[in-house]
């Protein structure tokens, strides 16, 4: 899945975990480490911050741009999981009536999240930088907003995987890619089963978007301004600086399959050409649907599919089926429609 020479060529040497001797630098595969570790302690590599320059001059790797768009990326999940880590404890979960195993589950995705970053960091090649965490606000007030918000960025990792997936140019990181999502997928799919009592399943396919950047981009509301390294390339890279807008959770609406929905702009909308026509273009399982959308009252209908299953991301175009990248005006927003009622919980 991975290239084995460049990632057990990582230095290793030994320090105390939980009373037992691990690699410092653990090879993700080679050590239970990124599953078993406990504790508030930061795992490796999230316990070194800094970027890492590159040490050898030459062409970049085919796939390092986007190897360093995606490892920017996780490392606002690993923070968030780092954060919810350290605030949290057992008690803070059993306490809403969850299982005495959550706050151990948190442990080890965070885990599994540190691993994403060691496993992409390996994957840049030594000609190109590789990014440093920024500082993160993700506006958790408690466990219970810990818990909305960790499903969401579960399903949103899924969502913008599968673009990146289309973006590659190895078969390599195709692999490697399906191979993260599906670990993305066992954590969401404990999330639904163990925290929100739902059943799991969304139909036969999840969510394909084809514009990961545009999902990318949403990532930066989590980054308090000017927090980045100033090493650290654009992200993500390259941005269509699009329009933002979110969903307005206040109305009578459902907010399901075949139901109305508001839009509401976090940022000024585009300008819109009142002979033009546009279109609301949203995406579930592997099918397109365009809906017009009206300019005036930003309101547009969410199409028939499966009721409450998966993901729906909706991005607004000038052209049906937004074929293309420069069709997209803005967006996107992602409509989580599992669990029940998830939607509404904002």
């Amino acid at each position: 899945m991975f290239s084995s020479n460049t990632i057990i060529t990582t230095l290793a040497a030994s320090s105390v975990v939980a009373g037992a001797a691990v690699p410092q630098r653990p090879i993700p595969g080679l050590s239970n480490y990124y599953s078993d570790y406990r504790g508030r302690g930061r795992p490796y590599p999230g316990n070194e911050t800094a970027p890492i320059p590159a040490t050898t001059n030459g062409a970049v790797g085919p796939d390092d741009l986007l190897y360093q768009n995606l490892l920017s990326a996780e490392w606002a999940i690993y923070s968030f999981y780092q954060q919810g880590v350290e605030d949290f404890n057992a008690s803070s979960f059993t306490s809403l009536g969850l299982p005495n195993t959550t706050y151990d589950r948190i442990q080890e995705i965070r885990n599994n999240e540190a691993g994403h970053l060691a496993i992409f960091q390996s994957q840049i090649s030594s000609n190109s930088l590789k990014p440093g965490p920024c500082k993160y606000s993700f506006g958790i007030t408690g466990p219970e907003s810990f818990l909305i918000t960790l499903t969401l960025l579960e399903i949103a990792s899924m969502g913008f995987l599968t673009g990146l997936a289309q973006q590659t140019t190895l078969n390599a990181t195709k692999g490697a890619l399906t191979a993260v999502a599906e670990t993305e997928t066992r954590h969401e799919t404990w999330a639904l089963m163990d925290i929100w009592k739902s059943n799991p399943f969304a139909g036969p396919t999840d969510t394909s978007f084809p514009y990961a950047n545009e999902i990318l981009d949403n990532t930066n509301q989590f980054i308090i301004p000017g927090s980045c390294p100033r090493e650290n390339p654009e992200y993500p890279y390259p941005s269509q600086n699009l329009a933002q807008f979110t969903y307005n959770p206040k109305t009578n609406s459902s907010l399901t399959s075949g139901t109305e929905i508001e839009f509401v702009f976090t940022t000024p909308p585009p300008a819109w050409n009142d002979t033009q026509d546009y279109y609301a273009v949203f995406y579930h399982g592997l099918l397109n649907v365009s809906m017009p959308f009206d300019t005036k009252t930003n309101t547009t209908m969410i199409p028939d599919f499966e009721l409450n299953k998966g993901l729906i991301i909706g991005i607004i175009a000038d052209t049906p089926g937004a074929p293309t990248l420069d069709t997209v005006l803005a967006g996107p927003v992602l409509l989580v429609e599992q669990p029940t009622g998830a939607i509404k919980l904002a």
